[in-house]
């Protein structure tokens, strides 16, 4: 699920190969499931009376999964709204999440999560460091684009906005403004039960797809 921008032609290839892999593995994993649990721990919902199709909020908009072939697609269709195989792969991940906890009201930062302290200079080059390039010098923007992708303004740092990704995940996305001493700085907060549901490389995924909706949003 890792995924770098600058990669090469031959390594663009074989992680594009992982995502689908991903996507047929936990496609499987979904169809042996109790849907109905699924549902209950993920917030999903039935969306026909058969119960042939589910419905999930992601990042304000509805899709549609339907469970026959694990098809993901907007409720309504609209391109803006389609969903890249990485996104389908995060969306299916967290649906087959069996190891749920309920959501603590504890917050916690990424290091804070299991092998975070590990694998945090990547999350940072992948998420904190273009959010503070794009928001640190534009912080009443970081408001203004959270608004514009479901999100609301928060009271952490200077500046802060929370945007509910999941129905049980919620993303925290902090700015401090800085002054003549020390530049801009960001951080990313989520409840700490949010390990429960996705991976430490999942949360990044997810962290590093809300940063560029807001990127997009504030270049509107």
């Amino acid at each position: 699920m890792m995924y770098n921008g600058n990669l090469s032609l031959p390594q663009q290839r074989r992680y594009e190969y992982s995502l689908k892999v991903a996507y047929k593995l936990a496609s499987e994993k979904l169809r042996k499931m109790d849907i109905g649990e699924v549902c209950r721990r993920s917030g999903a919902v039935y969306w026909t009376k058969d119960k042939t199709e589910l419905c999930l909020t992601f990042l304000k908009h509805k899709y549609i999964i339907k469970l026959s072939e694990i098809e993901l697609t907007s409720i309504d269709g609209k391109e803006q709204e389609s969903l890249t195989l990485r996104e389908k792969v995060l969306i299916l991940h967290y649906l087959i999440s069996e190891h749920v906890i309920p959501m603590t009201g504890k917050s916690i930062s990424f290091k804070e999560l299991p092998e975070g302290m590990v694998y945090y200079p990547t999350f940072a080059k992948r998420t904190i460091d273009p959010f503070v390039k794009e928001f640190g010098g534009n912080p009443e923007g970081l408001i203004k684009a959270a608004l514009k992708i479901g999100g609301r303004e928060a009271k952490y740092g200077d500046v802060s906005v929370s945007i509910d990704s999941f129905p049980f995940i919620t993303i925290v996305l902090v700015l401090w403004k800085g002054d003549a001493e020390f530049p801009p700085a960001g951080s990313i907060m989520f409840d700490a039960g949010i390990a429960g549901y996705m991976s430490t490389e999942d949360i990044t995924v997810l962290c590093e797809t809300v940063v560029w909706k807001l990127v997009k949003a504030s270049n509107k």
